[in-house]
């Protein structure tokens, strides 16, 4: 597994602003955080999506690919700090 934190630079209130990402081998998330501007921490697992948060359809790719673009800000992170956030967030 790999462990993602991905700011998102933008002005849409609406759209979250953190995007933390827990990735199989597969490429594909099992789990998701998403920190949105209001202060809303929302999760999202294969059992629990929603029309606010779900997890992605096809394989994320390389987080070096995420990092290269100008509107986020992307690094690995610990499986404990994946999982102290997955604490603070709540399902929809």
């Amino acid at each position: 597994m790999e462990y993602w934190k991905v700011h998102w630079h933008h002005d849409y209130d609406r759209e979250p602003i953190v995007i933390y990402s827990e990735v199989g081998p597969d490429g594909y998330e099992t789990r998701k955080i998403q920190e949105h501007r209001d202060g809303k921490i929302l999760r999202s697992d294969a059992s629990h999506e929603s029309r606010e948060i779900g997890l992605s359809e096809i394989p994320v790719g390389d987080i070096k690919d995420v990092a290269a673009q100008a509107e986020f800000s992307a690094f690995l992170i610990s499986r404990a700090d994946f999982d102290a956030a997955w604490k603070q967030a709540r399902y929809p």
